[in-house]
């Protein structure tokens, strides 16, 4: 259950039941929805190039962010730095987003199979390796793989924040 404030963005931050629906409905109106993960934790000109380039591949863009003890099991204990609510959000103010569900499992495989989108992106780093590659192929859909901005990520940003104010890591 999403638990943010009210905000203008709220009617696009959905369950996946709610992502079920809308998918239903674009559907019927001949619309090709574009579907990617992550974590987003810190948002930077990599993920805003990368959301932009992905928004470009169809007509709707929805974004499934790991929740926060997703990202734990995944990223460590001391990630998230932004939690769910503030990620989903912020996501939401990027004109390229249409829409943001949160995922709890490690990898979005299950919210894949229930909305198989048209097409599936991903960053080129994950070529060969894309959960959900099957899911939407087999459906008749595409996957495509984003190129990369050089030198942007978030643990660099982290490591930089640490090295600038001299904290341990």
């Amino acid at each position: 259950m999403n638990t943010a404030p009210a905000t203008p963005f709220s009617g696009r931050y959905l369950t996946l039941e709610e992502m079920v629906a809308e998918r239903q409905r674009l559907k019927a109106a001949g619309k090709r929805l574009v579907f990617t993960n992550g974590c987003f934790d810190i948002l930077h000109l990599g993920h805003a190039t990368y959301l932009a380039w992905a928004r470009a591949q169809g007509d709707a863009l929805v974004v499934a962010i790991n929740t926060d003890a997703s990202v734990r099991r995944n990223k460590g204990p001391k990630r998230p730095i932004v939690g769910q609510d503030d990620r989903a959000a912020l996501l939401l103010a990027l004109r390229c987003v249409d829409y943001v569900i949160l995922f709890d499992e490690d990898t979005p495989e299950r919210v894949i199979a229930a909305i198989v989108p048209d097409v599936l992106v991903k960053g080129r780093d994950w070529a060969g390796n894309v959960v959900g590659s099957d899911i939407v192929e087999a459906a008749g859909g595409e996957v495509r793989l984003a190129d990369l901005v050089a030198g942007r990520s978030t643990t660099g940003i982290i490591e930089r924040v640490l090295d600038v104010y001299g904290a341990k890591k």
